[in-house]
């Protein structure tokens, strides 16, 4: 079963942008380098409805599966559901931001609008419930749909995320019996691998506000379904530490030093990387060997004997701080070789 939602997500996201980039390229949607910019030169951005379409498409078989299926969990397909119409509410004002714009304040309550709508859902179809965990998914949703979007600088960077905490959900359903999040993290993880190699290819695509929100939703939704499901919390929040950490040690650094701390800019760690002299790919690469660490850490410290866990936890913090000394280390040596 997982197996068909995976293959039915990688074949439609590999495929797709041959029939949307050349639409794409007639109406001029490019991404236009700006100050936070890593890229110098406008690019087509917006390719992230090809995702978006193929993750919703294997959502949908996903759905089908688990309805038709034996019932061994009876709140399986309400979850899926309710998570892949927040996806596509996320999607669309992604799309409307990537042609339009949207007022920073409308954007905001949209985006806590369908985190709350989406929350309420999970709450009303998972039993035993409190329904004060509903405003903390409102926000959670909110949140990691923008510090998606403000990770999405360099090329590979989204598509190896959503490939890596989409793998560590489906384990974490494996290892929790929870078929439902098996087929989502299967599902959001060949989406976004079907992404990758248009993104890294020479005629290279963004995935645009359309996927980076796509990204940030899918996540998110998973993760408060999981997290009302009983699901360990160390499966859900490790795979993402690396990008919640990277944002918003930014912010509360921008904000401590007197910026405007929604200006754009080019002070994540990530990006600091590419500054230093690594290429997108070796930068993507940092981030993502630090996001594996982590989320292994996670596993380990759920799954280990007494006293194991409060090491992985350790480990998984020193794991952290030395992702964000990353742009320090890799300058020191790029200068010790030009010596």
């Amino acid at each position: 079963m997982a197996a068909l939602v995976a293959a039915t997500a990688l074949l439609a996201s590999l495929f797709l942008p041959f029939a949307v980039k050349p639409w794409l390229v007639r109406r001029g949607v490019l991404d236009v380098p700006t100050a936070r910019s890593s890229h110098t030169e406008p690019t087509i951005r917006g390719m992230g409805i090809t995702v978006a379409a193929a993750l919703l498409l294997s959502m949908a078989v996903a759905w089908l599966a688990l309805l038709l299926g034996p019932q061994e969990e009876a709140a399986g397909p309400a979850v899926v559901l309710v998570s892949a119409l927040v996806m596509a509410a996320a999607a669309v004002i992604g799309w409307i931001e990537d042609f339009r714009g949207i007022a920073i304040k409308f954007r905001a309550v949209l985006q806590l609008g369908i985190g709350l709508a989406g929350s309420l859902a999970l709450a009303a179809a998972l039993p035993g419930q409190n329904v004060w965990w509903v405003p903390a998914g409102a926000v959670a949703v909110a949140a990691y749909i923008n510090v998606a979007n403000f990770m999405d600088g360099i090329n590979g960077i989204s598509g190896m995320h959503g490939l890596l905490v989409g793998l560590f959900y489906a384990a974490a359903g494996l290892l929790t019996g929870h078929l439902w999040l098996v087929l989502a993290g299967a599902g959001i993880a060949a989406a976004f691998a079907g992404f990758l190699p248009w993104n890294l290819s020479r005629g290279n695509v963004f995935l645009g506000d359309v996927g980076s929100y796509l990204l940030g939703a899918s996540i998110a939704v998973t993760a408060v379904a999981a997290f009302l499901a009983k699901v360990p919390v160390e499966y859900i929040f490790s795979p993402v530490l690396i990008y919640l950490a990277d944002t918003f040690i930014t912010l509360i650094r921008r904000i401590a030093s007197g910026q405007r701390w929604y200006a754009a800019h080019r002070q994540h760690a990530y990006q600091r990387l590419t500054i230093v002299g690594l290429s997108h790919l070796q930068a993507t690469a940092v981030v993502s060997a630090a996001t594996v660490a982590t989320g292994l850490l996670g596993i380990v410290s759920t799954r280990a004997g007494e006293g194991m866990d409060i090491l992985a936890g350790v480990l998984c913090a020193l794991v952290v701080l030395l992702y964000l000394r990353t742009p320090t280390i890799f300058q020191r040596m790029i200068r010790r070789r030009a010596v």
